[in-house]
């Protein structure tokens, strides 16, 4: 079986999960629909990251994009989620007839083969990643269970000077050079460009543009050492930017600002990365949440720790 059908394949014919979640994705993405800017105007859910409700810890990667999509989907009110277990240990139950969504368990292994030919070999054994699927349920699928802990803040209204995104920016201690026309992060010299404020049509959208350019900015080899040398309209650079959109999505939407598309001439060169590699959304989902930990980490009395695998 070629690498290709093997990444196509889950056994027996059916589509692997790298697959099913790609393809849910692209046919976003052909409709218009780009899965990290969900169209909250209609959303019962307050804005955020979706979390595990017992634990408070939030799901991260690929799963953002999945449970967003579930909770605008299905109209849930809640952005908390449960695994059965924990719904059980809560004292409560999953309704009856309610179906969970998927999300993804990202790990590596060592199989006994591989050991026992490092041993004869006398090398060290190779690990070999793997992804399985994990069920969640949304709060409002459940009964019976007590008062949660993590409740969601109130979105904020648009147009607004928001005192926490500003404290964001500043405690990173990015050399944020504020003029021009034109906003960008110059890696050789390693400092942002942003126009000032007032010169953004919605002003809110000052603070998104910083979170994306934060970043690439997170990508220099000195912190997250991504690969930032592609040149405008190659496959590289189209990697990074969508990593960079991401990245900006989850860290406003941690400050309860609306998530917006900054770069969607984009969507052509991604819908083409999506479609050669069904591992793609998963590696550029991975390093945003990586980009935007790394951002969010700076705000003080950071306490609530992001979740890498489907449930804590």
């Amino acid at each position: 079986m070629s690498d290709q059908s093997r990444q196509r394949s889950g056994g027996e014919g059916k589509p692997s999960l790298y697959q099913e979640v790609t393809d849910k994705i692209i046919a976003d993405l052909e409709q218009g629909r780009v899965p990290w800017v969900q169209p909250w105007g209609r959303a019962k859910a307050g804005l955020g990251l979706p979390s595990n409700a017992a634990t408070g810890r939030h799901y991260s990667g690929v799963n953002i994009l999945i449970l967003w999509g579930a909770v605008i989907e299905r109209e849930f009110p809640s952005q908390q989620w449960l695994t059965f277990r924990q719904t059980l240990d809560w004292g409560g139950a999953v309704r009856k007839g309610e179906r969970g969504t998927t999300v993804c368990y990202a790990d590596r292994f060592i199989p006994k083969a591989e050991i026992e030919r490092a041993a004869k070999d006398g090398d060290e054994p190779e690990a070999v990643p793997f992804l399985k699927r994990f069920t969640v349920f949304n709060l409002a699928q459940c009964e019976g269970l007590p008062e949660h802990p993590h409740a969601v803040p109130e979105p904020l209204p648009e147009r607004e000077i928001i005192p926490e995104a500003e404290a964001l920016v500043a405690a990173t201690g990015a050399d944020i050079r504020i003029g021009g026309e034109r906003a960008f992060y110059r890696p050789d010299g390693d400092y942002i460009q942003v126009p000032p404020q007032p010169a953004f049509f919605e002003q809110i959208n000052y603070y998104r543009t910083c979170f994306h350019e934060l970043g690439h900015w997170s990508g220099a080899a000195h912190r997250l050492a991504r690969d930032l040398s592609g040149s405008c309209g190659s496959k590289p650079y189209g990697r990074e930017e969508l990593c960079a959109e991401m990245a900006s999505a989850f860290v406003c939407a941690s400050l309860t600002i609306v998530p917006t598309v900054r770069h969607a001439d984009y969507l052509g060169a991604w819908l083409e990365i999506l479609r050669e590699d069904n591992h793609a959304i998963f590696r550029a989902a991975s390093q945003a949440s990586k980009a935007a930990d790394f951002i969010l980490a700076f705000r003080e009395n950071d306490t609530v720790a992001p979740e890498t695998g489907a449930a804590a």
